[in-house]
Parts: C-alpha cells; sequence; structure tokens
C-alpha cells in the first residue's frame, strides 16, 4: 500500500538532499525557505512508510507462525501479538493516508493569525498577550517557525493586536478552529477588593494565500509609510520603513513593521491583504450556499463566543463541543494537543 506514492517522495528527498548539498540554494532566501520546509516535511514521513513496512513484515512472519505452529500456548501469544500489530497498522495506514491526501485545510502551509483584545481594557490586551505565548508554544513544540509582523502594545505589556505568522504543515488544519471570541474570566493583578473580571479577545487564523491565486487592482490600494515602534535594530526605528495598507474598496487595512526595509514590509503587508480578501470571498460564498453551515471558511464565527478562560476553577471550556479542560497554567504554556485534536474530530 502506498507504494507508488513513496517512491516519488523518495526520489524527490533524495535529489533535494543533493541540492542543500550543493550550497546553491543559499543565495536564493525564499527558494531556500520554501524547499527547507519540503525538506523537513519529506524527512518526517519517510519513516511513518518505513514503520508500516516493518509492521506488514512482522504481521507476515506471525500469519507464517500460526500456520505452522502447533502449541496452543505460544499459538494464543501469536494471536494477542497479531491483534495488536493489525491496531497498529490501521493507525499507520491512517496516518499516511491523512499525509498522501490531506483535506483542502492542509494544502496551505503557512498561516496569517491576528489577535485583537475586546473588552476589558487592559485585562484583555494582557491575556491577547497570554494566547500569543501559547500558540507561539505550541508552535514551536510543532517544529514551526513564527514571527511577528505587527503589534500594538499597552504600557502593561499586553497586545491591544498582534500579528504574526506561522509557517509549517499542518498549521491551517491546527488552528483553524480557534479563530473566534475567547473570553477570560479572572482576578487582575491590580483588582484590590478580588473581583473577578471578564475581557474578551478575539483571533482570526488566515492561509497564506500565494500571490498567484487572487487578484488585486493595484489602483484599489493606498499605501502609507511610517516609522516602527518595535525592536530591530537603529534603522527600523528612525526611517520610515514601517508600511501600511488599505483596500479601497473594502476598506481593509494592514501594516508590517518588522521587516528592516520598506520594499520586504510592502510585500509582508500585500501577502497578508491577499490572504484577508481571499478568506472574505471564501466566507460570502459559504454564506450564500448554506446560512445553516455549521463554520465559516476560514473562520469559526468571529461574532459568537468560541471558549471561556476561568482562571478561578481552573477550567477552560469550548462552547462548540461543550468540552472542558483543567491544568490552566500547562495549556497556556502550549499544551493544547488535546483540544486541538478533539476540535478537528468533533467539527471536521
Amino acid at each position: 500500500m502506498f507504494e507508488k506514492e513513496f517512491k516519488k517522495l523518495k526520489e524527490e528527498y533524495q535529489e533535494l538532499e543533493k541540492e542543500f548539498a550543493s550550497g546553491k540554494l543559499f543565495s536564493d532566501t525564499q527558494k531556500y525557505k520554501e524547499l527547507s520546509q519540503r525538506y523537513a516535511e519529506l524527512k518526517e514521513i519517510i519513516p511513518k512508510y518505513d514503520k508500516l513496512k516493518e509492521i506488514e513484515k512482522n504481521i507476515e512472519e506471525n500469519i507464517k507462525i500460526l500456520k505452522e505452529e502447533t502449541e496452543e500456548e505460544l499459538l494464543k501469544l501469536v494471536e494477542e501479538e497479531l491483534t495488536e500489530l493489525n491496531s497498529q497498522k490501521k493507525e499507520s495506514e491512517k496516518e499516511i493516508k491523512n499525509i498522501l491526501f490531506p483535506d483542502k485545510k492542509a494544502k496551505y502551509k503557512n498561516i496569517i493569525m491576528e489577535i485583537r483584545a475586546g473588552a476589558g481594557g487592559d485585562e484583555a490586551a494582557l491575556f491577547a498577550s497570554d494566547l500569543l505565548k501559547m500558540y507561539s508554544r505550541y508552535a514551536q513544540k510543532k517544529g514551526w517557525d513564527v514571527s511577528v509582523i505587527n503589534s500594538h502594545n499597552n504600557p502593561l505589556g499586553g497586545f491591544k493586536e498582534v500579528t504574526f505568522e506561522i509557517s509549517g504543515r499542518g498549521s491551517y488544519s491546527d488552528m483553524f478552529y480557534e479563530s473566534g471570541v475567547h473570553r477570560v474570566q479572572r482576578i487582575p493583578e491590580t483588582e484590590k477588593q478580588g473581583r473577578i473580571h471578564t475581557s474578551t479577545v478575539s483571533v482570526a487564523v488566515l492561509p497564506e494565500v500565494p500571490a498567484s491565486e487572487v487578484t488585486i487592482n493595484p489602483s484599489d490600494l493606498r499605501f502609507e509609510t511610517f516609522r516602527s515602534g518595535g525592536p530591530g535594530g537603529q534603522n527600523v526605528n528612525k526611517v520610515e520603513t514601517a508600511v501600511r495598507v488599505i483596500h479601497i474598496p473594502t476598506g481593509v487595512v494592514v501594516a508590517s513593521q518588522v521587516e528592516r526595509s520598506q520594499a520586504r514590509n510592502k510585500e509582508k503587508a500585500l501577502q497578508i491583504l491577499q490572504s484577508k480578501i481571499t478568506q472574505e470571498q471564501e466566507e460570502k460564498q459559504a454564506r450564500e450556499l448554506s446560512q445553516a453551515r455549521k463554520e465559516q471558511v476560514g473562520t469559526a464565527d468571529r461574532s459568537e463566543k468560541i471558549r471561556t478562560y476561568n482562571f478561578p476553577q481552573d477550567r477552560i471550556t469550548d462552547h462548540r463541543i461543550k468540552k472542558s479542560w483543567h491544568n490552566m497554567e500547562l495549556i497556556l504554556d502550549g499544551e493544547i494537543d488535546d483540544i486541538v485534536e478533539e476540535l478537528k474530530k468533533e467539527l471536521k
């Protein structure tokens, strides 16, 4: 099973190894980044296939023993092992199938995430910072790259808004259901009477769409430059390298300020704009197809509260699947695997 597909993948993997060994790719930063991602994907996939072949080999050997062996006790042990091996084979085939034939969301390798503080002022901004940390830690654990594109801090160290990119296979599939309004209930450090405050933060997840997939009329764009307010060296803060782009027909505004050059910030801002425009078009089509649809393409219906983080009770509840988890500290440190998998299973 999968022999034909994996033969091609192994050939591709070997070719990439040769290219990296030659050193020719280092002069083209963008191509190097793209091929590095592909190389990492193949490096992860191929051992899974080798594991499947090993399981199949062990199954064949056990079947052979069943045909030749007569001792009852040994036969029982072989049958038990065979049951376990068949279970492993089924899981392995399912895992490989998901990699080779992914769903639509898995075709996007990179995503743009936006976190915005809502009701709750400084407390909402601080929780926006908590969510950025949670997603960043989870991404690092998965081997994905994370880079902040634009941010608007508040004096207490929180974020009024922050935009960041996550690069890595499976990032859109995993993060897709994080879109929506996240509600936090906790006692702020500045609260002297011990009252619980409720704040909200909105999260948006956008697949990074290649420029070839969406056409934007240049005359519909207005560009503005400004000085970056974040870190990045002397040039970043003294020269107007940051770029803001406004899409006039829709009013969508996007900014990038982390790159050192105005040209690179312009390129990054346009990339995000393309993703936003594409998402709006897909949402519109989804609404027209069915108002009763359970999910909007590219969001989890941002107008609705999707999750509550209750600190006094150490409980996180996702309202879409009516399920709760405990150990808040660990989850906010990036241990969200159980939540991600449960949402993918229930809402897919």
